[in-house]
């Protein structure tokens, strides 16, 4: 069937899927060699090239306030999340029996005040809410002058022969960098490296950024809008280089020059940003800095928490001499204070809050703030359904610690419901497995290709 989204998340669909589908390709070829010499099937890709291509056709754009009809008796409308360009929250009304419901999707809301894009768009009227919890426990750190601190990083880097590396995520936050450093250039605020020259090393970033330099209106927020309307490109400034080439790449750490490179993955789990990271890390001179979440187990994580003095980059242990920044501020999501002012919008209060998308202490912990402040608040479990035409639930799902024993280990840490459903997906294959027992062998072969190559994959 149809995709129905934002007009700007659809051209940046149309490049993140097909990305996401070359890195699948590539990964799968590489593992297929190194399974070939152990006498191994060819490793199959998750999807690739024709898949995203096939899906990119189904796309149907829409524009923030505009009704859609998708069947009879359900309709949906897109409102700015304000979390990435194209992003949103979802009105859905439906209708059975002559009776309507409205249900509202909050998506990823985003963080104020963020540059290029509008603040999250309020809604104020719904009879069911689910809504996520990403801060729901935190609030973001407040900095004073955001340009003038990275503009000194930079500076006093530069100025001691080493390279500011910067892990970014290719969508968002490498063009919030761009207009940062324009900001930066135009206002003098190195004086020591007054033109200092950045690169922007990633291919999903270079045509992420051309999708934000096209026509914005409607999606920009006023700074942007007014600085388009005098004439300003404002992620465009002098010395800015887009690499393209892994030759263009490679050749960033041997001409000695100190540079900004932004560079993907934002949590250093591969792409360029690895190597690097490989030739900067051991360089006192140098500064990595980090601008946006660095999950737990991740080489970004290992790297701001400390308490290590080498990591294994493309199997040689890099000592870490570099100086590490944190940006906490930088963030795409709202904190706890933004995610209570976007619920409270609405008047009157729904009849029931559902809060998801968080780590569970984080779900569990603003339920029970909502409940506090008068909302009829609840964190569903893994497989919960509700009927929303007779106010009930029909299952209650599946509490973590009975998913699996595994589980019951983490219940009060940092325990996410994706985590549980990772673990039935686990029980699902032990009884897939089962079920193949006394196939051919080249089927149960192919089987366990595709399986160690999902372990290869994602083995921390």
């Amino acid at each position: 069937g149809e995709i129905l989204t934002t007009s700007k998340t659809a051209d940046l669909l149309d490049v993140m899927l097909r990305d996401s589908a070359h890195i699948q390709q590539v990964d799968a070829e590489q593992a297929s060699r190194k399974g070939k010499r152990a006498g191994h099937l060819p490793h199959v890709p998750l999807y690739t090239i024709d898949d995203a291509e096939a899906a990119v056709k189904l796309l149907k754009s829409c524009e923030y306030g505009e009704c859609i009809e998708l069947c009879e008796g359900v309709r949906v409308r897109f409102t700015d999340a304000g979390h990435l360009l194209g992003s949103a929250s979802v009105e859905i009304w439906a209708t059975e029996n002559n009776v309507t419901r409205k249900l509202v999707f909050s998506g990823d809301i985003g963080n104020k005040d963020q540059p290029i894009i509008r603040n999250p768009q309020y809604l104020h009227a719904a009879d069911y809410v689910v809504m996520e919890s990403t801060y729901g426990n935190r609030e973001h750190e407040k900095m004073k002058d955001y340009t003038k601190e990275f503009a000194k990083i930079i500076d006093q880097t530069l100025a001691s022969g080493g390279n500011v590396v910067i892990p970014s995520f290719a969508v968002g936050r490498t063009q919030e960098l761009l207009f940062f450093f324009r900001k930066i250039k135009a206002q003098h605020l190195t004086p020591q490296n007054p033109d200092f020259p950045v690169y922007v090393d990633s291919p999903l970033a270079a045509e992420a950024t051309a999708i934000y330099r096209s026509d914005l209106h409607g999606y920009a927020d006023p700074e942007t809008e007014n600085l388009i309307a005098h004439g300003t490109e404002p992620l465009q400034f002098s010395n800015l280089h887009i690499t393209s080439s892994v030759e263009e790449s490679k050749a960033l750490n041997d001409d000695g020059i100190p540079k900004v490179i932004i560079s993907s993955s934002g949590m250093c789990e591969a792409g360029r940003i690895r190597h690097h990271l490989k030739h900067n890390l051991w360089r006192p001179e140098c500064a990595v800095v980090f601008v946006g979440y660095q999950a737990a187990g991740t080489l970004g994580r290992i790297l701001l928490e400390g308490g290590v003095s080498s990591v294994k980059l493309f199997g040689e242990q890099i000592a870490i001499k570099a100086h590490i920044y944190n940006f906490r501020a930088l963030s795409g999501h709202a904190d706890h204070t933004g995610l209570l002012e976007w619920i409270q919008a609405f008047l009157p209060k729904p009849k029931k809050v559902f809060v998801v998308h968080g780590e569970r202490e984080c779900c569990e912990t603003f339920t029970a703030e909502l409940c506090t402040k008068g909302f009829d608040a609840y964190a569903p479990d893994f497989e919960a359904s509700y009927d929303l035409l007779e106010d009930r639930f029909i299952d209650k799902g599946i509490p973590p610690e009975k998913l699996h024993p595994v589980c019951a280990g983490h219940v009060g840490k940092h325990y996410s419901s994706a985590y549980a459903r990772l673990v039935q997906a686990q029980k699902r294959l032990e009884e897939v497995v089962q079920h193949n027992e006394g196939g051919t062998n080249k089927d149960l072969g192919k089987f366990a290709d595709q399986i160690l190559s999902l372990c290869q994959k994602w083995d921390r």
